[in-house]
């Protein structure tokens, strides 16, 4: 079923008691560098039936302030201050009455649904656990409200599916056990850790929609750990942010998203890009880096990367103190910037993003061409003797061209097929099915034979013709520290590449240092390991590595998924600075629509294998046509309350069918609104005639494969 809802607005928060009061919470851990202050006297308090959403960059401090109040820290840690939950503090508690308290009285849903769930037990029985642990029932009983808990949050066939393990739910199913298994118990505080950050955009908001039910049917407070300001905006009623383990800034969040009052705030908000909106917005990232927890400085610690810090900010770090309108701000400048008279970016001029139009058109050389692309895995069966069951139809007649100084993105949910497809175009082999051609050669081709006349043979497959193609296509990984060696220095990283192609000492040295210049880091980074770099760092000596033998394609997959909001801005800068310098060609795997807004010229949407729709970005994204694409969009959550809040939002029940049985017509048909909604005639084209593309009047470039749209 597919729902059409406006998110709700905040709830009154007039008359109510806190149901948990934090006060002067201060978390350290031990390292060798001296004892890290994780969490630095933070308070606050969570009224029932209202949500507190808290914000900042990686190593803020947001996951060490959850595990703190749950007691779930490590027993090297060093916890004090004060958590009262309904009039008891857990400080001091041992393991035991602790337990007596975690799944009764206040609940957690965790990052990884997947570590948070025993693989032993199925997902009845540990729901059955959690119920019999804080309450007197009998296993009939407590199986049977296990059953109606995987129904509330939304588990199809729940009686059936509660015998199942939690390996064989997906990534949304498990976080809605995870979810269950919070609420089981209807505690009255509810902690939720990033409960969406490794979900598609369509998961993510079923998920946030489940998290809305759980907490009006236990009338919990909710405290909404997110990086996410697109998710606070739409379901957050109070939103504090935190750096450098405090809290500088706490508000209610129209209030926070309309005048944000310290700059760190502001400058997290300008560095955000939006899937709403008309033209690009450019993005301002934050400079540097957030100061080691170890050793702070004298002062604000956000003074060396604040564009309107005072020299008085460099000796005192200032307190929170309240602002008449506003809320608690940590900022000796907070009264300039509420009254409008200080703009807290200070004024820094966003990065130039506009479009070459000439190049967005498509008026250059075609550096990739994929035709009727093809790619299929067998379903065995057995645990000795292998028997294929099946077929998995991964890649399915997708075509598409790309351009030279153009990006195309690849866009759709996990198992779409966007991956296999950029996959099998960096195999440089001849696909199952279809043509590859990158820089007018085609893929598996013998050298100096024309494209589309060769056959493949493992001669093709080696010497100078794939070499020739390797250093046409290189690619950029989704995870920079998985993708550098940990043994090599960066000079070394970087200089590899060069020493395969037969590049001298001295052209090496002279490109390394040009390739750390390209990517706007000092020559200082040469010789530290990947360990000792920032995300960001780390993610432009991957992007200068993969640069180094100057291709003319890069496949981007998910190079931003890993990175924090802040830093995630000044990559996208740099990515579009290289293409419009470099005249490169992108072809970017992403799941955040907001950043393929931004970074592409055109899109492809992939359901199953298939490519549904396909257009200029801007045109897409204003004038959607294709049913799953126009859920796509509206699934992707808006950093700003008014127009997050006042819009509606088409949620799609259920997750993809499997790829191994391929409907025979019309691959979304599950799961499409409008097929409900058809006339006969139209519902029997959906159900045997797969739809082909078909162009949109007036739009030139714009697809669509849809009989109902």
């Amino acid at each position: 079923m597919t729902l059409t809802t406006p998110l709700r607005d905040g709830v009154s928060a007039a008359g109510a008691a806190p149901v948990l009061s934090v006060r002067d919470l201060r978390v350290s851990f031990p390292s060798e560098t001296g004892r890290v202050e994780a969490v630095r006297g933070v308070s606050f308090d969570v009224l029932p039936g209202r949500t507190l959403g808290i914000v900042g960059e990686s190593g803020s401090g947001k996951s060490a302030t959850a595990m703190g109040v749950m007691g779930l820290l490590p027993p090297t840690a060093d916890l004090r201050g004060q958590v009262l939950l309904g009039g008891q503090d857990l400080i001091g508690l041992d393991d035991r009455a602790l337990s007596r308290v975690r799944g009764d009285s206040i609940g957690m849903v965790f990052q990884d649904p997947l570590s948070a769930l025993t693989p032993i037990f199925s997902v009845g029985r540990l729901l059955s656990d959690a119920l019999r642990v804080h309450q007197d029932l009998s296993k009939k009983a407590a199986w049977e409200q296990a059953v109606e808990l995987l129904d509330l949050v939304g588990i199809p066939d729940p009686r059936r599916r509660a015998s199942a393990f939690p390996h064989e739910f997906s990534g949304g199913m498990r976080q809605r056990v995870v979810i269950a298994l919070a609420i089981a118990n209807r505690p009255s505080v509810l902690v939720a850790d990033e409960p969406t950050t490794a979900l598609d955009v369509t998961v993510q908001a079923q998920i946030l929609d489940v998290l809305r039910l759980a907490q009006k049917e236990t009338g919990a407070g909710l405290v909404l750990i997110t990086h996410g300001l697109g998710v606070v905006a739409g379901h957050a009623d109070d939103v504090a942010v935190m750096y450098a383990g405090r809290f500088v800034e706490k508000t209610d969040v129209h209030a926070l998203f309309r005048r944000p009052t310290m700059p760190y705030t502001a400058r997290l908000l300008a560095a955000v890009p939006t899937v709403d909106g008309g033209a690009r917005r450019p993005l301002v990232p934050i400079g540097g880096e957030p100061p080691a927890l170890s050793g702070l400085p004298d002062g604000c610690p956000f003074a060396n990367r604040c564009a309107v810090a005072l020299d008085a900010c460099r000796s005192d770090e200032p307190e929170l103190r309240h602002v008449t309108g506003h809320g608690d701000v940590a900022c000796l400048r907070a009264a300039e910037m509420a009254e409008g008279t200080l703009d807290p970016t200070g004024g820094v001029a966003p990065v130039d993003q506009r479009v070459d139009t000439e190049r967005a058109a498509g008026s250059g050389d075609v550096v990739l061409r994929v035709e009727d692309l093809v790619k299929t895995f067998p379903v065995t069966k057995g645990a000795f003797i292998k028997r294929r069951v099946g077929t998995l139809h991964a890649v399915n007649q997708v075509s598409f061209e790309l351009r030279t100084g153009e990006t195309l993105g690849l866009v759709g949910e996990s198992g779409s097929g966007k991956t296999t497809t950029l996959m099998e175009i960096l195999r440089l082999k001849r696909p199952e099915g279809g043509r590859i051609e990158i820089a007018g050669r085609e893929v598996g081709a013998k050298s100096g034979v024309h494209a589309g006349t060769a056959v493949d043979t493992p001669a093709t497959r080696s010497g100078g013709h794939v070499r020739t193609l390797r250093h046409d296509v290189q690619i950029v990984m989704q995870d920079p520290l998985g993708a550098l060696d940990p043994r090599l220095p960066v000079h070394q990283l970087l200089a590899e590449p060069l020493r395969a192609v037969g590049s001298d000492r001295a052209a090496i040295r002279s490109r390394v240092h040009e390739l750390l210049t390209l990517v706007g880091l000092d020559a200082s980074v040469s010789d530290r390991f990947p360990a000792a770099l920032s995300g960001g760092q780390r993610q432009r000596v991957g992007i200068a590595r993969a640069l180094a033998t100057g291709p003319k394609l890069l496949a981007l997959d998910e190079p931003l998924s890993a990175l924090d909001v802040s830093v995630q801005a000044g990559v996208i800068n740099l990515l579009t600075r290289l293409k419009r310098e470099l005249g490169l060609a992108y072809l970017m795997v992403a799941h955040d629509l907001a950043v393929v807004r931004h970074v592409c010229d055109r899109v492809a949407v992939m359901y199953l294998g298939h490519i549904v729709e396909t257009g200029d970005t801007e045109t897409l994204f204003s004038d959607p046509k294709h049913p799953y694409t126009q859920a796509l969009l509206s699934a992707v959550p808006v950093p700003d309350p008014q127009r997050e809040r006042a819009r509606e939002r088409i949620v799609l029940k259920g997750e993809q069918p499997s790829a191994t049985d391929l409907p025979r017509g019309c691959v979304f048909i599950d799961r499409c609104p409008l097929y409900r909604l058809a006339g006969d005639d139209v519902r029997e084209r959906c159900r045997t005639e797969r739809p082909a593309p078909r162009p949109v009047p007036g739009q030139p470039g714009h697809e669509y494969a849809c009989h109902a749209a």
